[in-house]
């Protein structure tokens, strides 16, 4: 059954990057230019940025939603440079990723780490947008299903497949991530059938209703294609989302 579900784009190439200056021009031109847009819009600043941007979201005429980068598996306490959940919540967050490619390579999170990470989302009320991806290593040795459903499973494991209902789940191979190359259509429809076919092996009704994103060198010229797949519900935006006008011819062709 196919279950119409609105579309989904995530702002979340800001990385470490930007300036207080960038990111308000930035979200400004954003907010001015998502009239027409018929999809969730996300914005995933760094930390320092997180009330500056969420400050020009409150002027945008369209809703656009915002999102902390990571967070911490405690809800406070003695963990200096850790942020809560109910920190990013205080700042006006409602989702946050969790298993960015980036933070299981720099800060070697394991499957393990991201579903306590799932978990700690949820209990401050934040939408957790969980990264799954392999390397160009383990692709060519045949392994992508494998590595990205033992990830997925990992939080099922942890968290219970209802869990799903308040999260939205992003395949992001790690080799196209800033590389300039883009999985195939066909390639990226295969992983996200694989995902959605594991969540409804454990409930039919989530794995239809569940957001399952594509992230890895979307641009404007190659969005309508990707976006357009069966199982394909939006997009985690790299270089794209640091320009206003890319990240906006995304958004439309997503509409």
């Amino acid at each position: 059954m196919t279950v119409e579900k609105r579309r989904i784009l995530v702002a979340g190439n800001w990385k470490m990057n930007g300036s207080v200056e960038m990111a308000s021009a930035l979200t400004q031109a954003i907010g001015d230019g998502v009239s027409d847009v018929q999809a969730d819009l996300v914005l995933i600043p760094p930390f320092p940025y997180l009330l500056e941007v969420g400050r020009h979201i409150k002027r945008s005429p369209h809703p656009i939603g915002l999102g902390g980068q990571d967070l911490s598996i405690h809800p406070g306490g003695a963990h200096t440079g850790d942020v809560s959940g109910g920190m990013l919540k205080d700042c006006g967050c409602q989702y946050v990723l969790v298993g960015h490619s980036e933070r299981r390579q720099d800060h070697l999170e394991t499957n393990q780490v991201v579903a306590e990470k799932f978990l700690a989302a949820q209990r401050a009320g934040l939408i957790p947008i969980l990264c799954l991806g392999e390397t160009l290593q383990e692709r060519e040795a045949g392994q992508t299903d494998q590595v990205v459903i033992s990830q997925l499973e990992a939080v099922i494991d942890a968290a219970g497949i209802a869990a799903f209902e308040q999260a939205v789940i992003a395949y992001e191979p790690v080799w196209a991530i800033g590389t300039g190359q883009t999985a195939s259509p066909e390639q990226a429809q295969a992983v996200h059938a694989s995902i959605r076919a594991r969540i409804r092996a454990s409930s039919d009704t989530i794995g239809g209703q569940v957001r399952v994103i594509y992230g890895g060198s979307v641009k404007p010229d190659n969005a309508r294609e990707i976006l357009s797949c069966e199982d394909i519900d939006g997009g985690l935006i790299g270089g794209a989302s640091l320009e206003a006008e890319s990240f906006l011819g995304i958004a439309k062709a997503a509409s």
